[in-house]
């Protein structure tokens, strides 16, 4: 809890040391612009979220659970890991818990959601990867490789080494550490996750399904390009959709390595405004389209913790 305030405080000194470089005024200006795009951003989110929900459900393998009862898991974590300070985390264990109230046990929850982080993180690789191959198509300048070749070989590595952990038997620590956790408190052995490790290479042994599962996240992380032309339609920007694919795509990814921040506050921020550059756009409306999203994820989140908190 410590660690995730401080580096909550580290996030917001970034983002008011970004803001205050761009000038507040211009960026509220901005925001005031862009303001009435909200309702199609939110109508957007709304559909990455359900090809999301479809996602999970298609991993977990699970006919029992109905498409609209997916959707509103998927949407509750989603609310928890934007707006809680729980270091994208708290939201899994949410939805590992609607899931066990829905009927699974606690071993398929746990392995189901593993494996849908999963398939998510490799398909944000793959649109990461799309983006920035649109962008060496549109670019022919290439300063940003660096950076960007960087960024992409550290969320490679992440997706790759999770890969790899679990196929060495991570999740057997996992095991043994909660059989000793109940032998510490026999109250614990409840929370007991024997057999989790078989239980996730059973659902990574069904290949159409992770086919299908990942398909639906590319489609979903593909769909968040649509939102950014919209804003930035809204600020006063005629981006084509290609430039809202790879603007989308990077700031994504750049919000995604800023994981252990709490809402990547001031890294997302930070990433708008670097990739936004490659196409002259000002860093006073990237942040207003950074901006624009954090306050669609409370529009849409807000709803979200409120449905969870009233679950006994």
């Amino acid at each position: 809890m410590i660690r995730g305030l401080l580096s909550l405080a580290v996030g917001f000194a970034a983002l008011a040391w970004i803001v205050a470089s761009a000038g507040i005024g211009a960026i509220a200006h901005a925001i005031a612009r862009g303001g009435g795009a909200l309702p199609a951003m939110s109508a957007v989110h709304l559909l990455q979220l359900f090809a999301s929900a479809l996602a999970w459900r298609t991993g977990l393998g699970s006919a029992s659970l109905g498409r609209a009862r997916m959707f509103v898991i998927r949407w509750v974590r989603e609310g928890v890991n934007a707006l809680l300070p729980v270091a994208q985390i708290g939201g899994q264990v949410a939805g590992a818990r609607m899931l066990v109230r829905a009927g699974l046990t606690r071993v398929q929850a746990a392995a189901g959601t593993i494996l849908d982080l999963t398939l998510e993180a490799a398909a944000q690789l793959v649109f990461t990867l799309l983006g920035v191959g649109a962008l060496f198509a549109m670019r022919p300048d290439r300063h940003w490789l660096p950076w960007v070749g960087s960024g992409l070989l550290l969320l490679a590595l992440g997706v790759g080494g999770f890969i790899a952990a679990q196929r060495a038997g991570l999740m057997r620590l996992v095991e043994r550490g909660m059989a000793r956790l109940a032998g510490l408190w026999p109250s614990a052995a409840r929370w007991s996750l024997d057999g989790l490790h078989a239980e996730l290479m059973r659902l990574q042994r069904r290949h159409r399904a992770l086919a299908v599962a990942t398909l639906f996240h590319t489609a979903a992380w593909s769909a968040g390009a649509l939102e950014v032309w919209v804003a930035l339609r809204w600020i006063g920007h005629g981006a084509s959709m290609a430039d809202a694919f790879v603007i989308e795509s990077l700031g994504m990814a750049a919000r995604s390595a800023g994981f252990a921040v709490p809402g990547a506050v001031g890294i997302q921020e930070g990433g708008f405004v670097l990739v936004a550059g490659l196409f002259g756009i000002p860093a006073t409306d990237a942040l207003a389209l950074s901006m624009l999203k954090r306050i669609r994820e409370v529009l849409i989140g807000l709803p979200a913790l409120l449905a969870y908190a009233r679950i006994p």
